[in-house]
């Protein structure tokens, strides 16, 4: 065994710089924690990141949102083709260029570069969600936008700070095209000293160490993670995958679900992917752009290898053929690309999640929810000067089921695991809305021998505004979070408006700019994750303690699993199980589940209408997607929706 490692650096040296690098960046995040203005920001979505000289990702941090890091890098790389040798110490660059390798106009990057004496070793970054970024609506998320003119301000590579001084006309020219100027600016600020702790982080280490030992730890741990990567795969069976996976729909195109198409190869050469086949860009915002889609592929593959750094080592292991521009994986300027985070850029990580289930058994897991935002802003008439409020919520939801276990519950999404949940607390006292319930939901987890985790319902009631508009960006009302293996769906994502009023109305998974008025109410669920196995496989023991946490109730038990449980005396918890009544009640399902798919879809939306029929019994028994709402069938996306069911569920059952 070598005494070196890669840099040429003694082990103790290079372990010790490795993690020096992790320091750094956390420093940088726990920064901008405690100085940002935006609640969003608070709430960790934001990433930070150490770039090499070239711009190429040496460590990230320890929490950082997992599609911000795939993309951190090529941000780097064009400030550096943007100003090339005009870069100097104490400049500060903004970026959020979609097209230039970012992720949407929200998230807004600043790179400082790290210089020894008049050379440039690595760039330190901090990318942060800032709650609006101008656009047509407040929070700057248009389903509507068909291009990117309405969906807010892009900042190409631009020069904030010059030589440590910063450019205030530059500044104000980028807060006074939001909403809130005040809480961008106090974000402005903060990011930027944020990335100057790390350059006091890394100045210190090459104090200590020397500047040739700190270069060489830096390209070191790119090495690093290649070999490392390669070693595992070398560990795993070579050959192609295929899978796909939708959006709901394109709303020019009328109903039918849009397909993102993944093949993958292993091979000696590492992991290589091709999405050429996905479908053309759709005519909403949820397009996704050549940097958020590596991501996703960067992210979907990292989650098997949660042992493994990530940095660009990773990325010469992992490549990919995303196709030509003008697909909705690859949507070019100038698509509308902000609903990337709903649309592509999920379907991408759980399409990735199920063939590496095949690849990797042990590590298996089915579908997680999707990733959502639900968006008020308007006036806040609490005060009399009524300034703008931006209420920015997300939820969460549930994971898949893995190999041998249920899917985690009420966690964020896997866009950003490191997502904290809003505190109701801190969103009442910032704008004129009062949250009303935030709970589990009974029945969401997906059935199957391991269960999907639960979702959430966040339901809330507007109180003091004016002139104020929802927006929602989510998906998957339609292409329902899947199982695998057997296993069966979640539930719809979507929000009601007035629901238990006289006139409720389901706006569906996507909309913006809905009117609001003082006392309307709104609720919307998550989904949790989709099942894995046969649910018919589920041990009865352990649905009767799903009974028990409230994760399943009565009626689902018997309606999932084929277990009928009676309640002795639910407030002290005690429930038993009906062993004959349940032999009885699998067997019937087992026989009659199949021929469940080949049932009439007009027959089953009429029955829904009638209330004969829930949600539940469309999605998991009938296969049948209507609007959810109305009850208006949709028969392309059910006859596609079913072939679906078939290749992921039945084709798994005894």
């Amino acid at each position: 065994m070598s005494s070196r490692t890669p840099g040429g650096l003694d082990p103790v040296t290079f372990e010790v710089l490795k993690n020096a690098f992790v320091t750094a960046v956390d420093l940088m995040s726990e920064q901008i924690m405690r100085t940002c203005y935006s609640f969003v920001i608070y709430a960790r979505d934001f990433s930070s990141a150490l770039c090499d000289a070239e711009g190429n990702t040496v460590m990230q941090g320890s929490d950082d949102i997992a599609v911000h890091v795939g993309t951190l890098h090529f941000q780097c790389k064009a400030v550096l083709e943007q100003f090339g040798d005009d870069i100097h110490p104490g400049d500060v660059f903004a970026v959020n260029d979609p097209y230039r390798g970012g992720t949407h106009f929200n998230d807004v990057s600043f790179i400082r570069p790290i210089f020894v004496g008049d050379e440039i070793i690595g760039y330190a970054q901090n990318k942060g969600h800032w709650a609006d970024i101008g656009g047509s609506v407040p929070g700057s998320f248009d389903v509507n936008a068909g291009e990117h003119f309405g969906e807010g301000l892009r900042i190409p590579p631009l020069r904030v700070w010059s030589r440590g001084h910063r450019l205030d006309d530059v500044a104000q020219l980028l807060v006074s095209n939001t909403r809130s100027p005040y809480s961008a600016e106090g974000d402005l600020n903060a990011q930027a000293e944020a990335t100057s702790v790390c350059e006091r982080e890394v100045l210190r280490l090459v104090e200590r160490y020397g500047r040739d030992t700190v270069v060489a730890a830096m390209a070191g741990v790119q090495d690093y993670v290649e070999r490392l990567v390669r070693a595992r795969l070398a560990e795993l069976p070579t050959g192609t995958w295929e899978t796909v996976d939708h959006l709901d729909a394109d709303p020019g195109a009328g109903e039918g679900l849009i397909p993102v198409r993944i093949r993958m190869t292993i091979d000696g050469d590492g992991v290589h992917y091709d999405l050429n086949g996905s479908a053309p860009v759709v005519s909403t915002f949820l397009n996704s752009g050549y940097g958020t889609t590596f991501s996703a592929l960067y992210a979907g593959t990292k989650t098997f290898f949660p042992e493994v750094p990530l940095n660009s080592g990773f990325y010469r292991v992992v490549r990919g053929d995303i196709g030509p521009e003008g697909t909705v994986v690859n949507a070019g300027w100038p698509y509308a690309v902000t609903g990337f985070c709903s649309g592509p850029y999920e379907k991408l990580m759980n399409g990735l999640f199920e063939m590496w289930s095949s690849v990797m058994p042990e590590r298996a897991m089915a579908c997680a929810f999707n990733l959502e935002y639900l968006l008020i802003g308007g006036r806040d008439a609490r005060t009399a000067d009524r300034p703008f409020f931006m209420w920015y919520d997300w939820m969460a939801g549930g994971w898949g089921a893995r190999s041998s276990k249920d899917g985690p519950s009420a966690t964020a999404p896997v866009f950003g695991p490191g997502l904290a949940v809003q505190p109701v607390e801190g969103q009442e006292r910032l704008s004129p809305v009062l949250i009303t319930e935030h709970r589990i939901v009974p029945d969401s987890g997906g059935p199957g021998r391991y269960r999907g985790g639960c979702g959430l319902e966040k339901g809330g009631t507007l109180t003091d505004c004016a002139g104020t508009v929802m927006s929602y960006c989510c998906d998957r009302s339609r292409s329902v979070t899947w199982g695998i293996e057997g296993g069966l769906p979640s539930v719809p994502h979507g929000v009601w408006l007035n629901r238990d009023s006289d006139e409720p109305r389901f706006l569906g998974a996507t909309f913006s700019g809905v009117q609001v008025e003082p006392g309307d109410t709104f609720t919307r669920p998550s989904a949790g994750g989709g099942g894995l196995g046969d649910p018919l496989d589920r041990d009865p023991a352990a649905v009767v303690e799903d009974v028990i946490d409230g994760y399943v109730s009565l009626a689902g038990a018997e309606r999932d699993y084929g277990v009928v449980v009676r309640a002795v005396d639910p407030e002290l918890d005690r429930y038993e199980i009906d062993a004959e009544a349940t032999g009885e009640a699998r067997d019937q399902i087992r026989s009659a589940r199949r021929g469940w798919l080949e049932a009439d879809p007009a027959d089953v939306a009429r029955r829904y209408r009638d209330g004969e029929l829930d949600t539940a019994d469309l999605v998991r028994r009938y296969g049948v997607i209507v609007d959810w709402g109305t009850g208006e069938l949709h028969p392309d996306t059910t006859a596609e929706y079913r072939e679906l069911l078939r290749r992921r569920a039945v084709a798994h059952w005894t």
